[in-house]
């Protein structure tokens, strides 16, 4: 009676961490639409080193109250991160600036195959037919929803190839050092926020003045402009530790089949608070196809077989002793 209880309870708990990512991710592209759209505010870079200011903060306090318990995580471990994510960052934000808004959004579809090659390689995982085929059918629902013209460059062309690597790292090293040194959401996030906040807050107007050609302090801040900013950081703490929480959770290639059902919901409300503009039958057919897959993904790879590490040949030490190598995940 313990093991499906125990099953029932996980499984609950991954549909709320999921739900949550999804709930924060896609209100903070709601407000950020907003705020760049109604307001002007397109300081994209420096906006995100508010956001990791903000969970820098929520990181303190919570730390304060006892709620994140000391933990203990090497340097270069934070700074090999965090070169990572704010590559990702502005990697995105450069393959945006260069790229048409199609070629962009083949570059985000393939994080999943580069997601997966990162598994196979470095977790020896296999994957089974049915999970590769609900795969293959998640990236064509998808791309029929979001890519439409489709123009290539090589300075884009690079852009995009460095933002779909570097992500890919950065969700996998989160799965790597949050086995490696046995760190839960909180103590992750308590450690590499700061660093990143500050490099970002650094970095990040230079980088927005020459993506846009604008500097952000020459900006009007008005009240209503500045609720908004503010909004989207409080917003974007939840977002970061929803990440952090389901790529603890998930694999990644699993946290990237699930985050692509935030771009379905993204098309949805877009229709709902902006219009009807980009909404015809060819996106309503792309989303059912996109959702036929991941709910094929989900049974596919759950099923003995569907995502499986292989097993590991046994390993010979100095003193000659041959035994099994123990992944970090199979340690009691």
């Amino acid at each position: 009676m313990g093991s499906p209880r125990k099953s029932d309870r996980k499984a609950l708990l991954d549909i709320s961490a999921w739900l949550f990512n999804i709930v924060t991710s896609v209100g903070i592209i709601m407000v950020n639409k907003a705020l760049m759209a109604t307001y002007g505010f397109t300081f994209a870079t420096s906006l995100t080193g508010m956001h990791f200011v903000t969970t820098t903060i929520m990181t303190l306090v919570f730390r304060w109250l006892g709620l994140i318990q000391p933990s203990h995580l090497p340097m270069s471990e934070i700074l090999k991160f965090a070169f990572f994510a704010n590559l990702s960052i502005v990697g995105m934000n450069v393959s945006l600036m260069w790229n048409s808004v199609g070629f962009y959004q083949i570059a985000k579809l393939c994080m999943i195959p580069a997601s997966c090659l990162l598994e196979v390689v470095f977790d020896q995982v296999r994957y089974s037919r049915g999970t590769k085929l609900s795969i293959t059918v998640v990236l064509i629902g998808v791309a029929v929803c979001t890519v439409s013209d489709v123009s290539v460059n090589a300075r884009g062309l690079m852009a995009a190839v460095i933002a779909v690597w570097s992500t890919c790292l950065q969700q996998y090293y989160v799965h790597f050092l949050l086995k490696k040194y046995s760190l839960n959401s909180f103590n992750l996030l308590g450690h590499m926020a700061p660093v990143q906040a500050a490099s970002l807050v650094l970095v990040g107007p230079f980088v927005d003045l020459w993506l846009t050609g604008k500097r952000i302090d020459k900006y009007d801040y008005a009240l209503p402009s500045v609720f908004f900013i503010a909004l989207s950081c409080l917003i974007a703490v939840g977002t970061n530790l929803s990440q952090f929480i389901c790529i603890g959770r998930f694999s990644a290639v699993s946290f990237q089949v699930l985050g692509h059902m935030k771009t379905i919901f993204v098309l949805i409300l877009g229709f709902l608070f902006f219009g009807k503009e980009g909404l015809n039958l060819q996106v309503v057919l792309g989303m059912i196809v996109a959702i036929c897959g991941m709910v094929w993904y989900g049974n596919a790879s759950s099923k003995p077989g569907g995502k499986e590490r292989r097993p590991q040949l046994p390993q010979r030490n100095n003193n000659g002793f041959t035994g099994e190598k123990i992944h970090d995940d199979e340690k009691v």
